[in-house]
């Protein structure tokens, strides 16, 4: 990190203290550091250079804390500055900080790291993007525009409104203009006010969010009476602002913590909503800060914060914090002779990112990066408005017709001669054959769709799941990959520790209680006790055979290890109960459960733990050093002293790959790790070293020497631990801790995979966590082979991995984050083609945008459809950018539910999402639009054959109420009920998840299928209207109302030959439409004859048209039921 720039440490001629560092290559050759001195006029904008020593030594948290570098440093007093050491007027400092803020930004106008003053002048703040959350689609201005736009890019709505616009030209006029207008009007007003209402329940949450109150410290108040407080809401901080937290505050923005109310400088945070891990991380106050006697004392320090430009990465941040000049002590006689100006690297375990929450205490942070700046805000994409596929095909089939409906016209006029206004006529006919494409299939999907909607929000088998987005019940049916999370969506988040092997004896979860015996008899041995137990517990002193320890002694050490090797700390509740809190929740499981066999952790600071035995002693160990844990590594240990004996242990746990080369007698390691694996049991394994003082001492030389190295600083460290510490260690046993699986994960995922969906699980955890999980749910299938890819770094790695994988496309592969940024920058049409064909992927480590560019990857490549499906705040992204996104309502909270298209409370209610509900809505959505679009089709192909026999005249078959009663009551409901049928009832879908798999397809509507309705109506239409002429009557109102009679029973012999199970509104529908239609014939004497329609000659005729039209159709569905019948009939 030598590259951090640490920018200017500015000095001018009225500095509190200017101290001038003496390099040690300049004391060397003689030289000082004149120049700086020699000319004020010059050093307005003064800086003192730190050379790459400091930069480098600025990067390194460790060394920085232990002062390792600091002695090495010399400063010297500059004589003509001593005198104004301790005064100095603000007004000129608030100058001098604004000269060398403005300097720092001149350099590049794109360049958006800053130096950050502890109390900036409010020129420099407004620099930077106000500290307010907006997640809201539209404002006042662009509701109405980007509505619009949103409805009328589809061509299905443009065609009518230029339809209904077209009937306010007198020569295009045909009917009633409600005909035309009413129907676009409702559809436009029903998404405007959905959208309305979406937008204005956004609004309200960002308005709370936005109004959370903040406490910031005032620096423009007398600060006699301690630091005064103002309380400003959150969107009105900004950057340089201190801020005071609270315990289960939200972090509003992101913030260097300063000083925390835990002596030791430490907080701990929720991070949930960031990164989705449940488990409290632990937070490091800045040193010099945490120091200092008060808060109030922050406001009187000369510092200023360096921070690097903002970037999506939640686990790096790069600053430094630089004291300018010493804080004012009491005794302003006093001259501090602090070194100044004093540089402290800052890294990400210093900062409080934006939407973590302070989880315990109270802390004051700096802000540094406000609103889109901020880490979350960077991590979220803004939500796409989502069309679902069956839309975009109807979209596509709506451009055919229109070219239909077109050259129709251009053919009636062409065959006419092109005589007259044949243009005007085009038009005309335009306008009548404008029901092929029939606003009312928007109605009827729209209102289907809200049908679909309420079956699922009321299955009390799928209960609390909840349709956000009412759009996409369709897409449900047509998912090909699924991308899951794995925290809280596979897995319940709850760890247990349900194993621990000792090589010659292994206790289960059944068999623990034999574990808090034998631990008692260890903690409870004296002299005397020891003979006593010798003769009354044989049985356990059998078990140490072949020269080894008794198996009190054993458990005892294996245990006593496990309560000390970790990073855990025992928070104190409100209430008076402990928690443990630890960055990893195995860490948890195991503390807990030394707790349970009797060994309590009761304190735990950076430099002490306390025990409590099963005897109710206290026992204390000195912390003297910890390596945590790293991906690398895959391994953590720490150094302790005991405090009654004296004695120096090294003690170590990490994962079997690493542990099994360190440590000694593993011969039986590999085998128990494999059958731990197996049961889907995360596995670590402990280790300890006894140290003498001699040895210690060495290390600790060692280790120092390494740890102030300039280069290569952090592999010189891990050489000397790996030299001194890390072999021929004492093996202890074995540990394995389950995280228990969501109800029916296992089911589920064998349910979804036979239904050919493929699944990739994306989480944030590591490698062996992840690659635990993928077998314990059965995402990897029995004996098939797992292929871990890790750590590549190079294009020619990259490259043997794609080709090995391509040569095995059975395999699971489980790829890290870092590798698979990788694969996707170098070759990422090859990574997506390969990847998309496997039957299971697992990516770890993932940032909430690698999660969310994998979904559009997918979806961009395969142009399948994409589900993702997580439940806390990381999987936002991920779900916005899939076709369909599922939350999870869990422990994380509600982030990822509201930001979902539809919610649910768990995983295994996404079977009968998607294999019932799913199936369902697109099936009954695919025949309900080709039946509309049929019974459009039907009369516009009447109304083409009326025209052409009577002279090309556009003129209307049929008008007025019979043309708005033919798309609403006479054939809406038997029509509309449609989406109430079914072809398998629930069990056998559920049963056989393969009839999901043939829906996947898109059989259900094609082209082919599209054709299919169109030579029917083609031929329906024929034939209706040819026999209502060959059964000519004089009078033309009689041919109006023999065609219309028979099209409209037509009509409903033709939903009644669609449905496969009958329903009771189906029923009801057919026989009121019916009645309806009979007795509307009374009230229209204008189009029908009511002596003719109640003569017999009426009725064998409309008989016969019927048969002629129906008849046909019938028996092509019955041969073809019994020669190729639908997969789903063979099963009932």
């Amino acid at each position: 990190m030598s590259e951090i720039p640490l920018r200017t440490l500015g000095r001018n001629k009225h500095s509190k203290a200017g101290y001038s560092r003496i390099d040690d290559s300049d004391e060397a050759n003689g030289h000082a550091d004149t120049n700086h001195r020699q000319d004020t006029n010059s050093s307005v904008n003064g800086k003192v250079t730190v050379n790459m020593q400091s930069t480098a030594w600025a990067s390194n948290t460790a060394s920085a804390r232990k002062g390792g570098v600091k002695g090495k440093d010399r400063y010297v007093d500059e004589p003509e500055e001593e005198e104004t050491l301790l005064g100095e007027d603000e007004r000129e400092r608030s100058e001098e900080v604004d000269q060398r803020t403005s300097t720092l930004r001149k350099s590049s106008t794109k360049d958006k790291s800053r130096t950050v003053p502890l109390r900036p002048p409010e020129k420099f703040q407004n620099r930077y993007p106000s500290n307010i959350v907006q997640n809201q689609k539209y404002n006042a201005f662009t509701f109405l525009p980007i509505v619009f736009y949103e409805q009328f890019k589809f061509f299905f709505n443009l065609y009518f409104l230029l339809v209904a616009l077209s009937q306010f030209i007198p020569a295009l006029k045909i009917g009633f203009i409600a005909t035309y207008v009413a129907p676009l009007a409702f559809v436009l007003c029903v998404t405007m006010g959905k959208e309305a209402y979406d937008d204005y329940q956004r609004y309200l949450r960002d308005r709370e969010a936005n109004s959370a109150r903040y406490l910031t410290l005032d620096s423009t108040e007398p600060m006699d009476s301690g630091p005064h407080t103002r309380s400003v809401p959150s969107s009105s901080l900004r950057v340089g602002d201190l801020v005071l937290l609270e315990k289960n505050q939200r972090v509003p923005a992101d913030l260097v913590l300063l000083r925390t109310s835990d002596s030791s400088g430490t907080c701990f945070i929720r991070t949930d909503q960031l990164d989705g891990e449940t488990d409290w991380k632990l937070r490091v106050a800045v040193p010099a800060c945490q120091k200092l006697g008060s808060d109030q004392d922050l406001l009187a320090l000369d510092a200023e914060i360096y921070a690097d430009a903002p970037i999506k990465d939640i686990h790096t941040f790069i600053g430094t914090f630089t004291i300018n000049s010493p804080p004012i002590s009491a005794d302003a006689g006093d001259v501090p002779m602090m070194p100044v100006p004093t540089v402290e690297p800052l890294t990400a375990e210093n900062i409080l990112w934006a939407n973590t929450v302070l989880a315990a205490g109270s802390a004051v942070g700096l802000v540094v990066y406000t609103g889109p700046e901020t880490r979350a805000v960077m991590n979220t994409s803004h939500p796409q408005t989502k069309v679902g596929l069956l839309d975009l095909e109807i979209n596509r089939l709506a451009k055919i017709l229109c070219a239909v409906t077109f050259a129709l016209s251009l053919t009636l006029v062409a065959l006419n001669g092109f005589r007259g206004l044949w243009y005007i006529y085009v038009f005309r006919f335009l306008i009548l054959f404008s029901s092929i494409i029939p606003i009312s299939l928007r109605v009827n999907l729209d209102m289907g769709k809200t049908v679909y909607a309420h079956q699922i929000e009321h299955d009390h088998e799928i209960p609390d799941t909840i349709v956000r987005t009412s759009t996409l019940p369709e897409e449900l049916g047509r998912i090909e990959y699924l991308l899951s999370d794995k925290t809280g969506t596979l897995t319940q988040n709850e760890m247990e520790m349900k194993k621990l092997h000792m090589g010659t004896m292994s206790y289960g979860y059944d068999s623990m209680d034999e574990v808090v015996h034998q631990l008692a008899v260890a903690f409870g041995t004296s002299g005397d006790a020891a003979h006593k137990r010798q003769g009354s517990m044989m049985t356990g002193v059998q078990l140490a055979t072949r020269g080894r320890r008794d198996m009190s002694s054993r458990v005892k050490d294996i245990v006593l290890s496990l309560a000390l090797c970790h990073n855990v700390t025992p928070v104190t509740n409100d209430d008076g109960t402990v928690t443990y809190q630890a960055s990893s929740p195995d860490e948890v499981a195991i503390v807990q459960w030394t707790e349970s066999v009797g060994l309590t952790l009761v304190f735990r600071d950076r430099t002490r733990i306390g025990l409590q035995t099963p005897t109710g002693g206290r026992i204390n160990f000195e912390v003297l050093d910890i390596f945590p844990f790293t991906s690398e590594s895959k391994r953590m240990g720490i150094v302790v002293r005991d405090a009654q004996s004296g004695e120096i242990t090294f003690l170590q746990k990490g994962a079997d790959v690493v542990m099994a080369k360190i440590v000694q007698r593993n011969d039986w390691l590999e085998e128990e790790c494999g059958n731990m694996a197996r049961e889907g049991l995360r596995t670590l394994v402990m280790a300890r070293k006894r140290l003498s003082e001699q040895s210690y001492a060495d290390f600790k030389e060692r280790h120092h020497e390494a740890s102030i190295q300039l280069e290569g600083r952090n592999e010189a460290m891990a050489t000397v631990v790996a030299e001194t510490l890390e072999h021929d260690l004492e093996l202890l046993g074995l540990t394995g801790v389950e995280d228990k699986l969501q109800d029916e994960v296992k089911s589920t995922l064998e349910l979804l995979r036979n239904a050919g969906i493929k699944i990739w699980m994306l989480t944030g955890d590591k490698i062996e966590t992840a690659t635990c999980i993928a077998i314990s749910t059965k995402l990897v299938a029995r004996n098939q082979y797992i292929h871990q890819v890790a750590k590549l770094k190079t294009s020619s790695e990259v490259r043997d991995q794609l080709e090995f994988l391509q040569s095995k496309l059975d395999c699971c592969l489980i790829i890290d984050g870092e590798s698979l940024q990788l694969c996707l920058t170098l070759f990422k049409n090859e990574f997506i083609e390969i990847a998309t064909k496997l039957s299971a992927v697992v990516a770890c480590r993932c940032s909430p945008t690698q999660k969310a560019d994998v979904a559009r990857l997918i979806r961009q490549f395969t142009k399948k459809r994409v589900c993702c499906i997580g439940d806390g705040g990381n999987d936002v992204s991920m779900i916005q950018a899939a076709d369909v996104g599922v939350g999870i309502v869990g422990k994380e909270g509600k982030q990822a539910s509201l930001a979902a298209d539809f919610s649910v409370t768990q995983f295994s209610h996404l079977t009968k999402l998607l294999m019932w509900h799913g199936r369902n809505s697109y099936r009954r959505s695919a025949k309900l639009a080709q039946f509309v679009i049929h019974r459009g089709l039907i009369i516009s192909v009447m109304q083409a054959v009326f025209s052409a026999i009577f002279y090309y005249a556009p003129i209307a078959l049929y008008q007025g109420w019979l043309m708005v009663g033919y798309a609403t009551v006479y054939t809406m409901a038997p029509v509309f009920s449609l989406v109430l049928d079914r072809d398998v009832n629930e069990d056998l879908a559920l049963l056989y998840p393969e009839l999901y798999k043939d829906l996947t397809k898109g059989r259900v509507l094609s082209y082919k299928t599209f054709f299919m309705w169109l030579m029917i109506s083609l031929y329906q239409g024929g034939a209706i209207m040819i026999m209502s002429l060959v059964l000519f009557e004089n009078e033309f109102l009689n041919i109006v109302a023999i065609s219309f009679t028979a099209l409209i029973l037509n009509e409903l012999i033709m939903v009644a030959l669609e449905i496969t199970t009958w329903h009771l509104y189906m029923i009801i529908s057919e026989i009121v439409t019916l009645l309806i239609y009979a007795v509307s014939m009374v009230f229209l004497p204008e189009y029908f004859d009511l002596s003719f329609v109640l003569s017999v000659r009426f009725a064998w005729k409309v008989a016969v048209i019927v048969a002629i039209s129906a008849l046909p159709l019938y028996i092509i569905k019955f041969v073809k039921s019994r020669v190729a019948p639908a997969a789903s009939s063979k099963l009932l």
